[in-house]
């Protein structure tokens, strides 16, 4: 019968690493962790809610992003009677673009401050632009909620404020990560 392998079991396959016996899983609380093709230790993950693994501090991420939401929510609901007219309207499109922010950030964690400051802009002003259909504000005459979520008439100040609260909510995702980075 005619030898199959071209190397004899000597000699190494020159593109393949060299075998490796496994390592013994641990006893104990560590044994559901797994390993790496390294032998190291891969960190466990917290079960999803459809059953994928995830991060370890993906969950606490969130809560964090939904308490944010929840405080920008009640700023928004009381700032706009505390200040002028004027800025009244500034200041309700950049809490409009927070919480945007902080609800896209919520939803999906691993979003860097740049990517969900660009969306929740690129949100806010489809919003806006949205109201020039009229759409809005026919469904506003029906339901609060709609009159609250989208708006009813087209403001061109509403894009500079969803621009600024785009910006103030990626300066202060920037500004909260630093000390966590200098830390390690």
């Amino acid at each position: 019968m005619p030898r199959t392998d071209r190397h004899p079991p000597h000699r190494p396959h020159p593109l393949r690493p060299p075998h490796h016996p496994p390592h013994p899983r641990p006893d104990g609380p560590e044994a559901d962790l797994g390993r790496d093709v390294t032998g190291h230790r891969e960190a466990a993950a917290e079960p999803g809610p459809r059953g994928g693994g995830r991060r370890p501090g993906e969950w606490r991420a969130r809560a964090g992003w939904t308490a944010a939401a929840g405080a920008v929510l009640a700023f928004g609901l009381v700032a706009p009677g505390l200040v002028p007219a004027g800025a009244a309207s500034l200041l309700g499109g950049a809490l409009y673009t927070a919480l945007l922010y902080t609800l896209l950030s919520a939803a999906a964690p691993r979003l860097g401050p740049w990517t969900a400051g660009a969306a929740a802009l690129a949100a806010g002003w489809a919003v806006e632009l949205f109201q020039l259909t009229g759409l809005p504000a026919d469904l506003g005459r029906h339901s609060r909620l709609a009159r609250l979520v989208l708006g009813t008439t087209f403001d061109p100040a509403d894009l500079l404020g969803y621009a600024l609260g785009a910006a103030a909510a990626t300066a202060l995702h920037l500004l909260a990560r630093r000390p966590a980075r200098r830390g390690r």
